[in-house]
C-alpha cells in the first residue's frame, strides 16, 4: 500500500539533520508495516526490537544506555549485526520499556549516524509520564488511509490522480465515478486492515466484521488505562462521541452514567490514546490559529470515518441509497471524512471558527491555512443555501483567503462572493502551501 508516509519517512533517512524518530498514531493505523516496508526498501538492512514480543530484551536497558553498548547487546540478542548508515534499527512497541524512550536521547547525542526510528500502542501514555527528550528526538504523526490512498490499494490509481488534478479538468463520468467510490470509502474507511480487506473482494459485511474486532482492540486497551479511569466510563464517552462528529461537545452530555468531570477525564483519555482529536475554536484573524484557540469550546473527529459509521449503527443498505453524499447521516459521516483528511495533511492541527456573540449560532466546519492565508472551510450538501455562518465570516474577517464549500458537485467560482465550490474528495488537497500542494491552488488569490 502506498502512503503519504513513505515520501516524510525517506525524507528523514536524507536529513542532514536528522534525529531519532517517533512514529505516533492510534492502534491499526499501519504504523509497524510501514516502517517495516520502508527498512527493507531503504536500508541494506533491518532489525526489529518488539519490546511486547520481546519483554526480555527490556533488561538491556535497565542500567548503562550507551550507545555503543546496547548495540553490541542487540546484536547479540537478534543475532545480527547492526551497521550505523546501513542498517534501520526498528524499536517496536517501545511504550513496553520507558528506558528505551531515555535512550533515544543517547542515540542522538553519543551515535548520530545510526538510523532509529521507534514506535508503539499508547505511545502517548509513556511519553506523558516519562516526558520528552526535547530537541533530541523527531515526531511523526500515523493517521488512517486517506481517501487517495485507498483508491491506490483499490487499484485505481488513474482515479487517485484524478484529484491531484484542476478540478475544472475533470469530466462528468469520472466526478461521479469518484463521489460513488468516497460513498463506499465512507463506510470502509482507511483503517488499512479494512482496506486491505476491501481490496482483497470482501463485502461491507466482511468489512464490518473487521470493524467489530478493531473496537473490541481498542475497548481491550481500556483496562490498559487502569487507574486513569472506569472501563464503562470510557465505552460509554466513546459510543456518544462517534454520534456528536461536527457538534460543540459538552462533557455532561458524554453519559448520564458518570459526572461531567468523569467524562471529562474520560475525553482526555481517548484523546491520548488518538481515538478521538480535540478541534478547537479559533479566530480567522492572524496567524498561528493555535494562539486564538479556545480551550473550552471545541468539537471533535473521530478516529476513523468506518469505525465511526460503526458505532453509530448506520443501517448501510438505507444510508447508501442518498445520491447526496451530505445526506448521509445528516452530514456527519462526510464533516468526518474531511476533519480525517485535513489531519492527514495538516498534522494534528486542526480548528473550526464560532462566532462568540449572545445568542449567536454562527459556525464555520474548518479553518485551513494555504499559502499564509486563512481559509473558512463549510461542508455543506449543495452550492444552494444561504451559507450565512461562511459569509459572516468573510465579511468579519476580510483578511481571509476565499471561502471553500466542499460538496457533492463540480467545481465552481463565485469572486463576487469571495467563494469557491470544490468536491467533497478534493478535501485532501487543502493542505498548507509548504507542502505539494495540487498546480490549481497556487492562483488562489
Amino acid at each position: 500500500m502506498k502512503r503519504i508516509v513513505d515520501e516524510q519517512l525517506m525524507a528523514w533517512k536524507d536529513s542532514p539533520r536528522r534525529k531519532p524518530l517517533v512514529v505516533r498514531g492510534a492502534r491499526q493505523v499501519g504504523k509497524t508495516w510501514s516502517i517495516e516496508h520502508f527498512g527493507r526498501r531503504a536500508y541494506e538492512s533491518l532489525v526489529k526490537i518488539d519490546f511486547e514480543k520481546q519483554p526480555s530484551v527490556c533488561g538491556l536497558f535497565d542500567g548503562d544506555l550507551s550507545p555503543a553498548k546496547l548495540i553490541d547487546q542487540l546484536e547479540l540478542v537478534v543475532g545480527k549485526r547492526i551497521h550505523p548508515g546501513k542498517t534501520l534499527l526498528f524499536l517496536d512497541e517501545i511504550q513496553a520499556c520507558p528506558r528505551a524512550i531515555m535512550a533515544l536521547r543517547y542515540f542522538y547525542e553519543d551515535m548520530p549516524e545510526l538510523h532509529v526510528i521507534a514506535a508503539g500502542s499508547l505511545l502517548e501514555f509513556a511519553l506523558a509520564d516519562i516526558g520528552v527528550p526535547v530537541g533530541r528526538i523527531s515526531f511523526l504523526h500515523m493517521y488512517p488511509m486517506t481517501f487517495r490512498e485507498y483508491l491506490i490499494a483499490m487499484g485505481n490509481e488513474p482515479v487517485a490522480d484524478a484529484i491531484t488534478r484542476d478540478p475544472t479538468e475533470l469530466t462528468e463520468p469520472v466526478h461521479h465515478m469518484l463521489l460513488e467510490a468516497l460513498k463506499r470509502f465512507l463506510f470502509v474507511g482507511g483503517l488499512p486492515e479494512c482496506v486491505s480487506t476491501a481490496a482483497g473482494g470482501g463485502s461491507l459485511l466482511d468489512i464490518f466484521a473487521v470493524q467489530d474486532d478493531l473496537l473490541t482492540a481498542y475497548r481491550d486497551d481500556f483496562a490498559k488505562y487502569a487507574g486513569r479511569s472506569d472501563k464503562s466510563c470510557l465505552d460509554a464517552v466513546m459510543m456518544h462521541l462517534a454520534r456528536q462528529v461536527g457538534q460543540q461537545i459538552k462533557y455532561t452530555r458524554l453519559g448520564d452514567a458518570c459526572s461531567g468531570q468523569t467524562n471529562r477525564k474520560a475525553f482526555d483519555l481517548l484523546c491520548m490514546a488518538r481515538i478521538v482529536h480535540k478541534i478547537q475554536s479559533a479566530s480567522p484573524a492572524a496567524l498561528p490559529l493555535g494562539a486564538s484557540a479556545k480551550p473550552k469550546r471545541f468539537k471533535i473527529a473521530f478516529l476513523d470515518v468506518g469505525l465511526m459509521q460503526r458505532l453509530c449503527g448506520l443501517p448501510p443498505d438505507r444510508e447508501m441509497r442518498y445520491s447526496d453524499l451530505l445526506d448521509i447521516y445528516r452530514g456527519q459521516l462526510a464533516e468526518q471524512f474531511v476533519a480525517q483528511e485535513l489531519l492527514a495533511t495538516h498534522n494534528r492541527e486542526l480548528f473550526y471558527w464560532s462566532r462568540e456573540a449572545r445568542g449567536s449560532q454562527a459556525e464555520v466546519d474548518f479553518l485551513v491555512v494555504h499559502a499564509g492565508r486563512v481559509h473558512p472551510v463549510e461542508v455543506k450538501s449543495g452550492a444552494g443555501g444561504q451559507l450565512r455562518s461562511l459569509h459572516l465570516a468573510l465579511q468579519s474577517y476580510p483578511t481571509c483567503g476565499d471561502g471553500l464549500v466542499l460538496y457533492s458537485g463540480t467545481y465552481a467560482h463565485r469572486p463576487e462572493q469571495r467563494l469557491r465550490f470544490l468536491p467533497l474528495y478534493y478535501a485532501g488537497a487543502l493542505g498548507p502551501g509548504d507542502r505539494a500542494a495540487l498546480p490549481f491552488l497556487s492562483a488562489w488569490p
